[in-house]
């Protein structure tokens, strides 16, 4: 025989209140840990990349004078003993070689960090605003691996572009 007994809903809340209070305060506490140490990975890979973007930046100028001085090589070569005014070869090769440069896409790699730093340290919900971020910055890194001709670049962009996985 099964009898139904009427339950005190207070006395079960009072019995259940203290345990699941401490269950959340300890969720919440856990929550804001993980946060935390979050944060402090993405701030360090954010740094890290910036590192990287300076190292493009540094070998930019060179890679421009290396190709610039490629290409003049090759159009002395290609117009062997022609008459061409020498200045016009030197502007078309200054107009071509400009076009490897990269300086325009580090300086925005910079502005993009420091940008996604403000975001993370600024408390407020920042989701929507990192990943549009993170667009930019894969955006830019893009960029400079179409644009640069340079095996030195090109390693330091598909170390760029694992951070931006990481991210």
């Amino acid at each position: 025989q099964s009898e139904k007994r009427e339950e005190d809903e207070e006395e079960i809340w009072e019995l259940v209140k203290a345990v699941m209070t401490e269950a959340m305060e300890e969720f919440i506490t856990m929550r804001s840990n993980e946060g935390e140490r979050i944060q402090k990975d993405l701030l360090q890979r954010v740094n890290y990349m910036q590192t990287l973007s300076d190292k493009i930046d540094e070998r930019s100028p060179q890679t421009v004078r290396e190709y610039s001085d490629r290409l003049y090589a090759k159009i002395k070569d290609i117009l062997d003993d022609r008459s061409i005014d020498e200045t016009r070869i030197i502007t078309e090769v200054a107009i071509y070689a400009d076009k490897v440069a990269v300086n325009e896409e580090t300086v925005r790699l910079g502005s993009h960090f420091s940008e996604f730093k403000n975001i993370m340290n600024s408390g407020e919900p920042a989701g929507r605003k990192l990943d549009f971020l993170i667009q930019e910055i894969n955006r830019e890194t893009n960029t400079i691996g179409s644009k640069a001709q340079d095996i030195e670049i090109a390693k330091i962009v598909v170390e760029l572009k694992g951070e931006i996985e990481k991210l």
